[in-house]
């Protein structure tokens, strides 16, 4: 072997060497921390398996249901596997890819509502975030699985109205409806429309010495105070706000003006929930008064849990300072909050506020919760391969 061969093959070792490294130092912290990705993949299929066999897909289109589907969407994004692509397919077909089903434009509402003509209230919209991601994996492009999705927000965006997001888990809801709808069709007023919708909800329940977001108008302090005094604020519903950013900031354009404002928004809520964070890794339901409603809560765990590792991995929050929150996020969704048998227990029912005296216990379950376990998850296993 020549001396410049060896010097050649030894370079390359090196670099090889300096690769895995890079690629494995994610693995070697989630290791220290108990976590390994055969691990983290084995309480995705668990979990997914268990929802899908104990629910048939013929639900309807609503929100709470709606929600798992997104989460069951980036299951199958992950793994390929054929029957969780199928069991969303087969919810999508059975609502025949709409959500609230009146045609009456003129009676169309979006206050809280769960009959037909609250085809503008978006817990009755967030379904077309799934009938998006299905009608993109097409090979022929079938436009009747997003023909109604375009129907509603495109007569919603022809309106005067900006208050169609009042409550924060609307901003989950409808805002990656908006940005998927964007990047299918192109059309820059899904972009422009969701920065005003944006702009009216922040001014409604953003409090920006807290970092957090109030549920609603009813939950703003003073006029409403947890059972300590201070300001009450719903780890679901936050956990609905900070996924919202991650999901949106994957398809929002960096160089339209909404891009600074939410990334900003997000790192600040980061900083926010890292404080609220319990020492067993779960959230509580008042996020900054623990003895409001004592215990963890899973779903606002879950999805502050994703939103950590999406940002971490995709470079909007800093490794050094979030890594610990979300491998303590991740350990107490996996070895608590998920039973042996894949119920994922622990998740407050519906509701929109932390109720003292709740119980929440390893038998709480729910749809919602699910699909945030879902979405965590898989950027666990994106966490482990960078």
């Amino acid at each position: 072997m020549t001396r410049r061969l060896y010097l050649k093959i030894a370079a390359a070792g090196v670099a090889a060497i300096a690769t895995g490294c890079a690629t494995s130092r994610n693995a070697g912290a989630a290791a220290a921390a108990g976590i390994t990705r055969p691990e983290v993949l084995a309480a995705l299929r668990r979990a997914n398996d268990y929802w899908q066999a104990n629910n048939p897909p013929q639900q309807w289109a609503f929100w709470d249901v709606a929600a798992y589907h997104t989460g069951n969407m980036a299951a199958w994004q992950l793994t390929q596997n054929p029957a969780w692509r199928n069991y969303s397919t087969a919810w999508a077909e059975h609502n025949a890819w709409r959500g609230a089903t009146s045609d009456v434009k003129a009676n169309w509402k979006y206050s809280y509502g769960e009959k037909a003509d609250y085809v503008l209230f978006g817990d009755w919209q967030i379904c077309f975030q799934t009938y998006i991601d299905l009608y993109r994996l097409d090979p022929v492009k079938d436009p009747r699985k997003i023909a109604r999705a375009r129907e509603v927000m495109e007569y919603q965006m022809s309106t005067p109205n900006r208050d169609y997001w009042w409550w924060a888990d609307g901003l989950y809801m409808v805002m990656p409806v908006m940005t998927k709808l964007h990047k299918v069709t192109g059309d820059i007023r899904y972009l422009d429309k969701m920065h005003e919708y944006f702009l009216w909800a922040d001014g409604l329940m953003y409090d920006a010495q807290a970092g957090l977001y109030y549920r609603d108008a009813k939950y703003v302090f003073p006029k409403h105070a947890s059972k300590n005094g201070g300001k009450d604020f719903w780890a679901r519903g936050d956990g609905w706000v900070f996924a919202a950013f991650a999901k949106v900031l994957a398809d929002l354009p960096k160089d339209h003006p909404s891009h600074v404002l939410i990334a900003g928004r997000y790192q600040r809520m980061a900083a926010a929930l890292a404080a609220a964070q319990q020492p067993d890794g779960s959230w509580t339901r008042s996020l900054l008064d623990p003895q409001h409603a004592p215990g963890p809560e899973s779903s606002g765990t879950a999805f502050f849990t994703f939103g950590y590792l999406w940002g971490i991995n995709n470079g909007y929050l800093d490794k050094a300072a979030y890594t610990s929150v979300a491998l303590r996020g991740w350990n107490f969704l996996a070895k608590t909050a998920l039973q042996p048998d894949g119920r994922l227990g622990y998740v407050q029912p519906i509701g929109e506020r932390a109720v003292p005296g709740q119980v929440v216990n390893q038998q709480s379950t729910a749809p919602f919760g699910v699909g945030a376990f879902l979405l965590a998850a898989v950027e666990m296993a994106h966490f482990l391969d960078q």
